[in-house]
């Protein structure tokens, strides 16, 4: 049995992913702790990942490697994703930064690019778009 007939496919199949990624980036550095544990469980929720599939990813995350893009849009598109879900309570505190960080290195940004990506991101995602950036965005538009 496959990976995607386990879990389905599409949307809630990349979101497994990008959950499976966040996991292993946790558990990085050995065990979870409770903290951790605590910020993965409000990432499963974000991400609509059931208890099974919860369970199944924290049981063995290096079944679920992160995958490093060549391609910078994908990368970005992976990150621009991630940043939707997490948005979706219009929310962001340091733990989920901090580990959407080591998700952007781990997608093969250097830690500079990551922080002014992610620093950028939050931005856009939050509304704090000065009028310059609004502009520009909607020039795109038009053209």
């Amino acid at each position: 049995m496959s990976f995607s007939d386990l879990f389905g496919s599409g949307e809630h199949l990349r979101n497994l992913s990008h959950f499976a990624s966040i996991v292993n980036l946790a558990a990085v550095d050995g065990d979870i702790n409770t903290e951790e544990e605590a910020l993965l469980k409000r990432f499963a929720r974000k991400l609509d990942i059931s208890e099974e599939e919860y369970d199944k990813v924290i049981e063995n995350p290096k079944l679920f490697p992160l995958s490093a893009y060549n391609s910078i849009e994908r990368r970005l598109e992976r990150l621009h994703d991630l940043f939707k879900i997490i948005f979706a309570d219009h929310i962001i505190d340091e733990e989920e930064t901090e580990l959407i960080k080591k998700y952007a290195i781990g997608l093969g940004f250097s830690s500079q690019a990551s922080e002014g990506i992610i620093r950028r991101s939050i931005q856009i995602f939050s509304g704090q778009l000065n009028f310059d950036d609004y502009r520009y965005l909607l020039e795109k538009e038009i053209d």
